[in-house]
């Protein structure tokens, strides 16, 4: 149980058929740390098993969606320690994925990181006039998870998601609408109450059919528990280099980081 010092991570509230999720660490930017991550998880697969919710909508708490993960409580670790940690992003991903119900993304001020994975990963992305996304995970010196080498090139093809994911920027919510990384562009102030409006109109669609066009969809784009898995082994891996520390480090000090000179070789599924 929470008490005042320390609030729910995530809140929940229904509007009829609809369940509404909200990531509730204003103070932070809604940044994904790991109990966000465990509380999310759980209410994605409660909202999955609940009959009476047909449509879900996830946003975040003081007019952001999410800044990312959370750096401050970051650091160089072994496999042992950061394989739980990817896994418990990864959770999330899995639940939004599995589940038949549409799951509508209201985005706004900020999608970074981790939250432009988390939002990317919805089926239907709604974002406010002003609202900025960036992939930003090399900054750090990782390559990226939560479903990002899956849900990113479907949306915007391959060959632009590997420059976004090698060389990040900053993206207006009015250019993602051009290049499909958004499905709909609505005034400051108003994802939340459209992605309520969007969602309640599939809430009271055939639910089955939803679930056949995500099933054969995700096949078609990649969206599978594969690739999750596969970024995990990439992320545990990472965050055992001296690149993941020095980006950490840098972060915390407010500098550009200094990342080594060395390329690594290209690891393969294989071997």
């Amino acid at each position: 149980m929470s008490t005042d010092a320390t609030p729910e991570p995530v809140l929940v509230a229904d509007h009829g058929a609809v369940r509404v999720i909200t990531l509730n660490r204003p103070e932070r930017r809604n940044a994904i740390d790991l109990p966000l991550r465990y509380a999310l998880a759980e209410a994605l697969e409660a909202a999955a098993d609940d009959n009476s919710v047909r449509a879900i909508v996830l946003t975040g708490a003081g007019g952001v969606f999410c800044s990312g993960g959370d750096v401050s409580t970051m650091k160089r670790m072994p496999a042992e320690e950061s394989r739980p940690r990817a896994q418990a992003a990864q959770r999330v991903i899995r639940a939004i994925w599995a589940t038949g119900k549409p799951v509508v993304a209201a985005v706004a001020g900020a999608a970074y990181g981790a939250g432009a994975s988390l939002a990317l990963a919805c089926d239907r992305v709604i974002a406010e006039e002003g609202t900025r996304f960036s992939t930003a995970f090399t900054g750090v010196g990782l390559a990226g998870d939560m479903g990002i080498f899956a849900s990113l090139p479907a949306r915007v093809g391959a060959p632009r998601a590997r420059q976004l994911l090698l060389m990040p920027q900053v993206i207006e919510a009015a250019d993602g609408l051009t290049i499909g990384l958004i499905d709909r562009l609505v005034p400051a102030g108003r994802s939340l109450d459209e992605a309520l409006a969007d969602a309640t109109t599939l809430a009271a669609g055939p639910g089955q059919a939803y679930a056949t066009i995500k099933s054969m969809l995700a096949q078609a784009g990649g969206l599978t528990p594969d690739v999750l898995d596969r970024e995990v082994e990439h992320q545990v891996r990472l965050f055992d280099s001296e690149d993941f520390a020095e980006g950490v480090s840098a972060f915390g000090e407010k500098r550009r980081p200094v990342f080594s000179a060395a390329a690594g070789s290209i690891v393969h599924e294989n071997g």
